[in-house]
């Protein structure tokens, strides 16, 4: 066995049972998640010196590690993956899967557009909300938002 998903908020835990994996909704899969929002072939878990990472295969409801969503990303010891909205814990040891030597920085593999730089400098708490940035322009030259007759809300 080389690990296995430990799943948040109930379920027994799902072993990881080959080096490489297909994660989907399709029977054919290697880990069957059987829910309306994971796509057929959702994403793919893989070994690479001693380390699972993921890869979405562009599913439509994303793949995340940490709350952030990936479309490649190494998977630590203790990282909670999100295949659609279903949450796990990974859970391995690299030394026995064959990782040596340091420790690389996987914050670069990391889509560079998923955070503001706010929030990579450690200035904003959490992620700002898409489609908000015309709310937060008013806001900050003391504006209300308007409704569409021209009244204040």
């Amino acid at each position: 066995m080389y690990g296995e998903l430990q799943p948040r908020g109930g379920g027994d835990p799902i072993p990881l049972l080959k080096p490489q994996l297909l994660v989907g909704r399709r029977e054919s899969s290697d880990i069957v998640l059987r829910f309306p929002n994971v796509s057929g072939r959702h994403c793919e878990l893989f070994i690479v010196n001693g380390y699972w990472f993921v890869k979405d295969l562009g599913s439509s409801n994303g793949t995340k590690v940490n709350g952030v969503r990936v479309t490649e990303l190494r998977l630590d010891p203790g990282d909670m993956l999100a295949v659609a909205r279903h949450k796990f814990e990974i859970c391995y040891e690299p030394s026995k899967l064959g990782a040596s030597g340091a420790v690389v920085d996987k914050a670069s593999s990391i889509d560079p557009w998923s955070r503001s730089l706010l929030e990579k400098a450690g200035l904003e708490s959490k992620p700002r909300q898409p489609g908000h940035a015309a709310t937060d322009r008013r806001a900050a030259a003391g504006d209300s938002p308007r409704t569409p007759g021209g009244q204040s809300r």
